[in-house]
């Protein structure tokens, strides 16, 4: 570490050992640098650019189109931004992007918007897991949960039908000012207790 930067960072290598300097050093820094998710959740999304996965569409456009599809149906800007992000995690989270994706936006949107994100993965395979030996009514053991037509809603109304090599998309730059204010702030409600 060099002399002109040690004194804007912690001095301990133990947590245990951190002082209330060490820990004001460090939120001084996490404001400016959380300011800045918006930008690498782009950049994360640009990756999905060119990545098609067997699929007829890359990741990109299926991303777009799902949250285009939900613009033009007159959703809300987070509801939006939810189904821009909604398969985010494909490339870190192979077998589970869901997670990734309601991971990413939990401080920032609804209970509900949330749940939708973090299981609409088990909803979208009523399309295709009987194809994978799966069974595709999986998602009926959320059937009693008051946020399930919404889920249901969501993939057919946006996600399944977001394939399509010939529909015409926002570009991602369209999206970019919701995407911006949308993850600008945690919401005071998603915001764990002290």
């Amino acid at each position: 570490m060099t002399q002109k930067h040690a004194h804007l960072r912690a001095t301990f290598t133990d947590m245990a050992q951190g002082t209330q300097d060490d820990w004001s050093r460090i939120a001084t820094e996490f404001l400016p640098f959380a300011a800045k998710l918006p930008d690498r959740v782009l950049d994360h999304l640009r990756l999905l650019d060119g990545d098609y996965g067997g699929f007829i569409v890359d990741r990109l456009t299926h991303s777009l189109q799902t949250a285009t599809r939900a613009h033009r149906d007159g959703r809300d800007e987070e509801y939006v931004v939810c189904a821009l992000l909604h398969d985010i995690g494909d490339t870190l989270g192979s077998y589970n992007h869901p997670d990734i994706a309601a991971a990413i936006l939990k401080p920032f949107v609804s209970p509900e918007n949330h749940w939708m994100v973090a299981n609409h993965g088990i909803f979208q395979g009523y399309y295709f897991f009987h194809y994978l030996g799966m069974d595709r009514h999986a998602r009926d053991r959320f059937k009693d949960d008051p946020l399930y037509e919404r889920t249901v809603a969501f993939c057919a109304k946006y996600d399944a039908p977001a394939f399509d090599p010939d529909y015409r998309s926002l570009p991602l730059d369209f999206f970019e000012p919701m995407l911006r204010r949308v993850l600008s702030a945690p919401r005071r409600d998603r915001i764990p207790a002290e």
